[in-house]
């Protein structure tokens, strides 16, 4: 990938506009900005200012990464910091991500990257990876990897082909999104994996796909939710999901239950 001072910005914001299946009067409109200058920002002959970026990043909703990006192809310093998670000003975010997971036992939750890195997970969560192969994982452990591959969890899934769907649908427009290559090419990968075929959600899926998977506490029904920063001015942050799965019947609710409950009770 070119780096961001060899690409024109105008360049960049032409790709953001296009992806985002906007004309140039739609966008010029909505930033208010001529539809000239936004055309002459595009080719070159106008050089934008700091605000005018931003305003622009902004209407597009470009990712915090890709405004550093645009920002420093126009010639001006990043905005955004990019923190690691156990950066010491990251403290507070680190707890506030533990205390959820933590906090959702004893269903399972855990925390991903822009790449579906596993960052951090409760307890709940080695249930649904027992049985795997060593090396899928070994960090950095990629969720959807593990998820869909042949040796991951994909034979104990008994829903694969809707699960399977679900995932590929939901990277798709992960990818249109952000047009980042790396998650394109893990789309790629995943499409490529042998096993049960796309299938379309049964009829009382449409609202939501549950993962049904095999464990050590018998056949376990689960539906997931997403959860990420509302207002991140850290790259990091700005990338980081909760995936929490909260049990879609009382059977999975009360073995969780009974699974915690004689772990959590100390031998005679």
């Amino acid at each position: 990938m070119n780096t961001a001072a060899s690409v024109p910005v105008g360049s960049l914001l032409r790709d953001w506009r296009i992806r985002r299946h906007l004309s140039q009067l739609e966008l010029a409109g909505e930033a208010d900005v001529s539809t000239r200058h936004l055309s002459f920002v595009e080719t070159g002959r106008a050089t934008p200012s700091r605000e005018m970026v931003l305003r622009l990043a902004n209407r597009l909703d470009v990712p915090l990464r890709e405004r550093n990006r645009l920002l420093i192809a126009a010639g001006f310093a990043p905005m955004y910091g990019e923190r690691a998670l156990d950066a010491p000003a990251m403290t507070a975010a680190r707890r506030a991500i533990e205390l959820v997971l933590k906090g959702h036992e004893p269903y399972p939750a855990l925390a991903v990257d822009r790449h579906w890195t596993l960052v951090s997970y409760n307890r709940a969560v080695p249930l649904l990876m027992a049985g795997a192969a060593a090396a899928l994982l070994q960090p950095p452990v990629n969720v959807l990897r593990l998820s869909l591959h042949p040796q991951g969890l994909a034979p104990r899934i008994v829903n694969l082909g809707a699960w399977r769907a679900h995932i590929l649908e939901r990277l798709r427009q992960q990818v249109a999104a952000s047009g980042d290559p790396q998650l394109g090419a893990l789309a790629d990968e995943l499409r490529r994996y042998p096993g049960s075929h796309d299938a379309e959600p049964a009829p009382d899926q449409h609202v939501v796909v549950p993962l049904v998977v095999d464990t050590p506490l018998g056949r376990l029904s689960f539906i997931s939710t997403t959860t990420v920063f509302g207002t991140p001015v850290d790259v990091t942050l700005s990338e980081l999901a909760l995936e929490t799965f909260f049990p879609a019947d009382a059977q999975t609710a009360e073995r969780l239950q009974r699974a915690a409950e004689a772990h959590a009770t100390p031998a005679a």
